[in-house]
């Protein structure tokens, strides 16, 4: 099969994003956008789904890191969809449970080219350090309406903000992960009854 891998950039007044994707990787991931928390959760992403990554980003963040997370969350979506092109031979649906001491997080994507994102996810501080917590709900939505995935990511419980957002990072690259394996049973079909997942 072809290698699905893909690059994608973005530059406008406020940010200057480059990333590059490979999909059948082994978790590596060069990261360097300014914010170091968000840093931290590309990491995340990149190991537990065995993408590599690479993710330069330039922002504006004597303003805050808004432009920065959502951007590069574009970005990537943007690289992603244009790895898997078709979307022929991958699982396509997964779900996953996933645990971290005191927390529990699910994340259940469809990448089905339509984007859709549902979040029922609460943190009891505006802040993680200096990171402003709304932003893990804005990375993921520019993610999945630039990917083409419906998303649902849902905090069962929790009492520590940081394991919060890093169980959402984490469950969701481990269903990115099963998704998108190849599927031998139907390795060049498109799994779907239109024969399209291009939205």
């Amino acid at each position: 099969m072809a290698p699905r891998s893909a690059e994608a950039s973005r530059k406008t007044r406020e940010t200057d994003i480059s990333v590059s994707v490979h999909v059948d990787g082994s978790g590596k991931s060069d990261i360097a956008t300014g914010v170091g928390f968000f840093d931290h959760m590309l990491d995340q992403l990149s190991r537990h789904s065995l993408i590599d990554m690479t993710v330069r980003a330039k922002g504006d963040l004597h303003i805050d890191d808004h432009h920065t997370v959502e951007d590069t969350g574009i970005a990537l979506g943007q690289a992603l969809s244009r790895a898997l092109g078709e979307r022929r031979g991958i699982m396509r649906y997964a779900s996953i449970d996933l645990a971290m001491d005191e927390t529990l997080t699910r994340a259940a994507i469809d990448v089905s080219g339509r984007p859709f994102l549902v979040w029922n996810v609460s943190f009891s501080s505006p802040k993680i350090g200096t990171f402003d917590t709304e932003l893990v709900r804005e990375f993921f939505q520019a993610l999945a309406q630039n990917a083409g995935i419906t998303l649902h990511v849902t905090n069962h419980y929790g009492a520590n903000n940081h394991h919060i957002a890093e169980t959402c990072f984490k469950a969701v690259a481990r269903a990115l992960r099963t998704a998108l394996e190849h599927d031998p049973r139907q390795p060049d079909a498109v799994p779907s009854t239109k024969g399209s997942l291009k939205g």
